[in-house]
């Protein structure tokens, strides 16, 4: 009897044993698929326009600007996705500075081809002209932008997207713009509005240096505030967050341009790509471009020594030698600091930026050329005389300030997220 009791007991044991672990398996399945049920809730512009939005675009001839970053979350190329979709009809390509694949270097002039895999015509928007002119568009009912943004002022994406909404309302043409997150996040802005009379292809209209917001943001901003007023249409992601950076989207980092290869890289350079402005070598032609910063002349253990005596937020500098093997001292060896974030959250690339400028400045006054093309990416000419004559870059913050508060007031009517 007491066996007979001691094997109940015993089976009872097994058996509530068994139905934890199965509880537990269940769990875990329900946290595994709840993953896959939040993976799927982000969502692409080029995907929600494919999957709930077609209409947009069924039926009609479809003109496409993109580059390398026009993929899905799979990395499937826009172009692909287009062209082998019954429902779509694809026309014609449009490629901005580097190219539709991405295989010209920055400046470098770009012509009209035929694209190899789909026999499309690819028009060049940094060849003779960067706007599309009336024969591009011929035979297109619709303009489409797809490219991914590095959230700085000066790279010339966002102008190609906004010279090409220009011609789509004088040719009385709909635009579209696949939104797509901006890689710094939405929240932060720094730097100083652009003064208009410094408008460039690196800098069109007056917006700061870091602007926070995305692609999409950008063309209802440029399209109300700065009287395009084009048939627009942004195809909204669905899932992002203004505060994630692009390596907590979940998303692979295809590299916009050929110097632009990491999020690291983007992080940087609001503020390091200002070095592009003097004789000093950016680091194009590294492996660290815009992360190594430096020229022959330079003494790169003072010159880390004097930014690490600052102690900017979230960053510190490491004396480095490299030789670059294009652009600026081509083939020399140069001498200087490579960037390294610790706390980006805290790090203020902009106010880093001019540090470094400043500083190199400072420490070399009759080696360091500060060009015009330096007044184009700040955007005014005051920054540069105030380096000169030894203004802080404190006071420089503070002279910019009002005009920063203005754009954030204005920038808040834009946001999509």
């Amino acid at each position: 009897m007491k066996k007979w009791i001691l094997s109940i007991l015993t089976a009872m044991l097994v058996l509530s044993s068994l139905s934890v672990v199965f509880a537990d398996h269940d769990k875990g399945n329900g946290k595994s698929q709840d993953k896959g049920k939040n993976k799927n809730k982000f969502a692409l512009g080029v995907e929600v326009l494919l999957n709930e939005k077609k209409d947009l675009i069924k039926g009609k001839k479809v003109g496409l600007i993109t580059n390398p970053t026009g993929v899905d979350q799979n990395l499937n190329s826009i172009v692909d996705l287009f062209y082998n979709d019954p429902e779509v009809t694809l026309t014609a390509l449009y490629g901005p500075e580097h190219g539709v694949r991405g295989d010209a270097q920055a400046g470098q002039y770009v012509e009209f081809y035929v694209d190899d895999v789909t026999g499309l015509p690819v028009y060049s928007l940094y060849g003779q002209t960067r706007k599309p002119t009336p024969e591009m568009l011929e035979n297109v009912d619709v303009l489409l932008f797809d490219i991914q943004d590095v959230g700085t002022r000066f790279y010339t994406y966002i102008y190609s997207m906004a010279l090409a909404m220009e011609a789509a309302k004088e040719n009385n043409i709909p635009f579209i713009v696949l939104d797509r997150p901006n890689p710094l996040g939405g929240t932060k802005v720094e730097g100083p509005v652009l003064d208009p009379e410094f408008a460039s292809f690196v800098g069109q209209y007056a917006i700061p240096l870091r602007h926070g917001m995305t692609v999409g943001e950008l063309a209802k901003l440029f399209n109300e505030e700065f009287g395009i007023h084009a048939d627009l249409t942004v195809v909204e992601m669905k899932g992002w967050k203004r505060k994630s950076y692009y390596d907590e989207t979940g998303l692979p980092f295809v590299l916009p341009s050929p110097n632009m290869p990491t999020l690291d890289t983007a992080l940087v350079y609001p503020g390091a790509a200002l070095i592009e402005g003097t004789n000093v070598s950016e680091g194009r032609g590294t492996t660290k471009p815009f992360a190594f910063i430096g020229a022959p002349f330079i003494n790169s253990t003072e010159l880390a020594k004097r930014l690490n005596a600052l102690h900017l937020p979230g960053v510190i500098f490491r004396a480095a030698s490299f030789t670059p093997s294009i652009s600026k001292h081509s083939g020399k060896l140069s001498h200087g600091i490579q960037i390294h974030v610790t706390d980006r959250d805290a790090y203020e690339p902009v106010e880093s930026g001019l540090h470094i400028v400043k500083t190199i400045y400072d420490l070399y006054p009759d080696q360091v050329t500060l060009t015009p093309f330096f007044n184009n990416l700040i955007g005014n000419d005051w920054i540069a005389q105030g380096i000169k004559d030894g203004m802080s870059v404190e006071e420089m913050k503070s002279r910019w300030e009002g005009d920063l508060r203005d754009f954030k007031k204005t920038r808040k009517k834009y946001l999509l997220y």
